[in-house]
């Protein structure tokens, strides 16, 4: 297997490291909306954040032609569902009171715009039970907004 060569290797580190400086407080958000972590505690969102942007850098060399946005947000993304369990009871953050995985649906096909069928794809699921998801989610958000407004 061939790497980058030496020459290589501070052009693709100047790149990551332009990439990170423009999305990275996007991703950030992403993240903590994911663990249910209100503003000011977002150790849990910033440890999968990490871990997701090692994993791009790690993957650089290959991700040539790919948006590394998408690549990042589905490691982001594979790694939330993967430790999901620790994330079951939110702190306070404006989905704290869905399920991990209704976070995860609503994030990628709310606020981050990802079409139905890829984001069933990248969660291994029916397109009709993301829909379910969405829609059990988006109940619950309703329910807890006329809760708030009582």
């Amino acid at each position: 297997m061939n790497g980058p060569t030496p020459h290589e290797i501070p052009l693709a580190y100047r790149e990551f490291e332009a990439f990170v400086a423009g999305a990275a407080g996007r991703l950030l958000h992403v993240a903590m909306l994911l663990t249910a972590e209100p503003d000011g505690e977002s150790a849990a969102a910033r440890q999968l954040l990490a871990g997701a942007l090692a994993r791009t850098f790690a993957d650089w060399p290959r991700l040539r032609g790919d948006d590394p946005y998408d690549h990042t947000r589905q490691e982001l993304c594979a790694a939330f569902a993967r430790t999901a369990w620790r994330h079951h009871r939110g702190r306070g953050g404006p989905l704290s009171r869905l399920r991990p995985q209704q976070r995860l649906v609503i994030v990628l096909l709310v606020y981050e715009g990802v079409a139905e069928a890829q984001a069933a794809a990248q969660l291994g699921l029916p397109v009709e039970r993301l829909r379910a998801l969405r829609g059990r989610a988006i109940a619950a958000l309703r329910a807890r907004e006329r809760g708030a407004a009582a």
